[in-house]
């Protein structure tokens, strides 16, 4: 089915753009992963690219989803307005510079790989421009222009040290057609397609490790994967099959299968691959650049206005994070060993490691509840405030709990979907996955305290999901902004009391606010009562409000657990 074409670069246009890259990466996933062998050879640059832009698609879906909020908000008549920066499109959908600033920081804080962190400086390059140009709400065919040679700049900035024959070669090429294009952003795109899939073809001859496995280079044939979505953005229908790059090349040789192959010193090279999000400063970030570029190799720093994603091999990766804790405040950290110590042993030749019976896979909000639940036995992955996990790394909890069935507690009302994907691929691995929708932590922490893994697995996910279900849930946090609620309208800083997901309170103090919400929660009886405080909320709210329990409240226990930084001050349970 064609796609309805965009005449403009404007939010709309970075929405579908985004859509039409994932739904490709997705078809191309496979492929790309099998030809990667530079710049080392663990097969997954197309998983690591789809995941970098499933998060840059998600980003922008929940900026066009707040916008639809303040729409109603308007609609209402009641003085409330929307107060976000960027000036909204006419229609009242985000401006050009919301859609392409959620692009780029989706794929920061998602970027996965080297090629998938090239691609989100690649993505945020563009955004620079287009956010600039775009104050009347859209940008044409010059603003592209400029967009994709800045994009490519910026990209070979934020590498170490830049090898000819990969991505960046094919974003420069991409780059330099689209300046000698005229017209609109479909004749830009188009050119700037076009190049790079020549680009493309040629890497073999510029890259010896290319040409020996008979491939193009697999970063390279991701983006060209992604430019051929933005043609498709434009004219309404991707480049034809015939246009399409080809992953292996004629050479003398046989090319190899998926992962046979291996680049030039891959036994004595870096073990692990370390990478983290960093809140730091410019000038500690140069000095950061310094250090890790003597630690190891493939180094790449991008973003910038205080959040930075690191991407660096190293044999010494308590020596990258420690960089990193110097600089500023590294989280989100991952850090993958390559296996090539034992080059000499196939994976055929290693014993598998015997899968246990049963695990349990949680998202949880903060640090805190992450140690919680993981000495309860989960595997937890960790959901910042503003960076829920995209459905490819809740796949890989669950094949990191490495068991036959797998209990996954989504624990946020707004991952169902996510998690429900996870929980499908996991499916097609043979894993045998329990979907419970928590809606909340506390849930969660209800589910897992029932979890009984001799029990059969029906009769241990029923019994975890009717403990969830019997744990009502609130939390108190704090407005960022004027909109309209449930309760009514709050102004930016006012405290909100959320029960079940919906606005109930409206207030100024956080006690107070807490304890209304908590009385409203136990009207309807309770045995158990858990709260879960913020890192930013006072020991004192839990103590009063476990000196309400005990006073108001007979045979109701309470139990307090410090979350972390979780987003919301205080969540509440009541089983």
């Amino acid at each position: 089915m064609a796609q309805v074409p965009q005449r403009f670069f404007d939010a709309l246009a970075v929405r579908t753009w985004c859509g039409l890259s994932l739904r490709a990466l997705g078809r191309a996933r496979e492929e790309i992963d099998a030809i990667n062998v530079y710049p080392v050879a663990d097969g997954d640059t197309g998983t690591n690219l789809y995941l970098t832009v499933e998060s840059a698609f998600a980003a922008v879906e929940a900026v066009f989803a707040a916008h639809e909020v303040d729409g109603a908000v308007r609609d209402a008549g009641e003085g409330a307005r929307d107060v976000g920066e960027g000036a909204p499109d006419a229609d009242g959908g985000p401006s050009l510079a919301d859609a392409v600033g959620a692009m780029a920081h989706g794929a920061l804080i998602g970027a996965r790989g080297n090629s998938g962190t090239i691609l989100a400086q690649l993505l945020r390059g563009m955004a620079q421009v287009l956010a600039a140009r775009g104050d009347s709400g859209h940008t044409e065919g010059a603003g592209l222009r400029l967009a994709l040679r800045h994009a490519a700049a910026s990209a070979r900035q934020a590498v170490a040290h830049p090898v000819e024959g990969t991505v960046l070669t094919v974003a420069s090429a991409a780059a330099d057609a689209a300046e000698q294009a005229g017209g609109g952003c479909a004749e830009v795109a188009r050119a700037a397609y076009e190049g790079a899939r020549a680009a493309l073809d040629a890497t073999p001859g510029q890259l010896p490790v290319l040409e020996r496995a008979g491939v193009v280079d697999a970063g390279g044939h991701g983006l060209v994967t992604v430019l051929a979505a933005l043609v498709e953005t434009f004219t309404g229908r991707a480049p034809g099959p015939g246009a399409a790059p080809h992953a292996r090349v004629e050479h003398g040789g046989r090319g190899p299968e998926a992962g046979e192959c291996a680049t030039e010193g891959d036994e004595s090279g870096p073990a692990f691959e370390v990478i983290y999000l960093l809140e730091a400063e410019d000038a500690a970030v140069a000095r950061l650049r310094q250090r890790l570029d003597a630690l190891g190799d493939s180094l790449v720093v991008v973003g910038g206005d205080g959040l930075w994603n690191v991407h660096v091999h190293v044999d010494d990766a308590g020596a990258a994070v420690e960089a990193g804790v110097e600089a500023g405040r590294p989280h989100r950290i991952r850090i993958t060993h390559f296996g090539h110590g034992d080059a000499h042993t196939t994976k055929a030749e290693r014993p598998p490691r015997e899968r246990t019976q049963r695990a349990v896979v949680a998202v949880v909000p903060g640090e805190g509840l992450a140690e919680l639940c993981t000495e309860a036995g989960a595997t937890t992955v960790l959901a910042r405030p503003g960076e829920p996990p995209a459905s490819g790394e809740l796949v890989q909890a669950v094949r990191r709990a490495h068991a036959r069935e797998v209990v996954l507690l989504p624990n946020d009302a707004e991952l169902r979907h996510t998690a429900a994907a996870a929980a499908e691929q996991a499916r097609t691995e043979g894993i045998r996955v329990a979907l419970i929708p928590t809606r909340s932590a506390v849930q969660g922490i209800a589910a897992l305290a029932v979890h009984e893994p001799g029990r059969r697995f029906d009769e241990d996910v029923v019994a975890m999901t009717s403990a969830a279900g019997a744990t009502r849930h609130a939390e108190v946090t704090v407005a960022e902004r004027q909109s309209w609620t449930t309760a009514g309208i709050c102004q930016a800083g006012d405290v909100l009391g959320l029960i079940d997901g919906d606005v109930a309170v409206i207030g100024a103090d956080v006690s107070e606010v807490a304890a209304t919400v908590l009385d409203r929660m136990l009207a309807a009886g309770g045995e158990l009562v858990t709260l879960v405080l913020g890192d930013e909320a006072p020991q004192a709210v839990a103590d009063r409000l476990e000196a309400r329990v005990r006073d108001a409240y007979l045979a109701v226990d309470t139990v307090v657990y410090r979350g972390g930084r979780q987003g919301a001050l205080l969540l509440v349970g009541v089983e």
